[in-house]
């Protein structure tokens, strides 16, 4: 447990070097936090109450988004591409013979990643949000402890997502492609352009059960208060099932990677 303490304090002081990227980052977030707070006041009133929000929910929606970009890697892991290079170039059978599992590895690095991102990238959006439009904010302490639980499941389940997107290079050799429709997927299905509660019938269902529904939808609603006792629960549930079935099916990937390593290396 001390090693990968280590290399979670590791990614987190890595991404901490970069200042001026996180400056950048945070001015391109509050940017597009403008944006879409202005498109969403337009969009609302024409339709109040769309998706069961009030104009002020759905402008906490606008910033919770942007602060959670990166957190929960909704449109990218920040790892991904690393890990897939290193498949690419076969140093990857270096780190599957390391006496540390490669998976709790990645996992640690993006776990100080994340945390970085949330203070570097997450906060500052969210209070220049606050500033400029007023929005709704989390009923004390115990609100923003809820939303912070689900902000950490909802950054497990990204990681999940991503770590599987890394692991299709051993297959593919170039994972550019699967990368690309993830990302797609990412921005479609976890409601970045717009809450999963607007998407119509079956689609909204649909869009709803997703795995990227962990990553924004229901951190959103968490904060915005929408789920309480069993349904607050059930929400956790949601995202933890998400979690365990798809880290289950990263260490399978990695189990058969591990496999094609050693036969190809003998």
């Amino acid at each position: 447990m001390r090693l990968y303490a280590t290399v979670a304090a590791g990614g987190f002081r890595r991404y901490a070097t970069y200042r001026v990227a996180t400056a950048a980052g945070v001015f391109t977030n509050s940017v597009f936090g403008l944006v879409l707070s202005s498109t969403y006041i337009a969009l609302w009133d024409e339709r109040p109450h769309l998706g069961g929000y009030s104009v002020d929910d759905a402008l906490a929606y606008v910033w919770i988004g942007q602060a959670l970009l990166t957190v929960c890697g909704l449109m990218g892991g920040g790892f991904e591409e690393e890990l897939i290079e290193r498949i690419r170039t076969g140093d990857i059978a270096v780190d599957l013979y390391r006496p540390a599992d490669l998976q709790a590895w990645w996992f640690s690095a993006n776990a100080g990643r994340a945390a970085f991102q949330l203070l570097g990238r997450g906060v500052a959006p969210m209070l220049i949000g606050a500033l400029v439009f007023g929005f709704t904010l989390p009923s004390g302490p115990g609100g923003w402890a809820a939303f912070l639980l689900a902000v950490a499941l909802g950054s497990v389940v990204g990681f999940a997502l991503w770590y599987l997107v890394a692991m299709s290079a051993f297959w593919l050799l170039d994972g550019q492609g699967v990368m690309q429709v993830a990302w797609l997927a990412g921005l479609f299905f976890s409601g970045m352009l717009l809450p999963l509660n607007v998407f119509p019938g079956t689609l909204g269902e649909v869009a709803r059960m997703l795995p990227w529904a962990s990553l924004l939808q229901v951190p959103a609603d968490v904060y915005l208060g929408r789920y309480e006792g069993r349904e607050l629960a059930g929400a956790y549930a949601f995202q933890a099932c998400w979690a365990l079935v798809l880290l289950a099916a990263g260490r399978a990937a990695q189990a058969l990677a591990t496999r094609k390593v050693v036969v190809q290396g003998g």
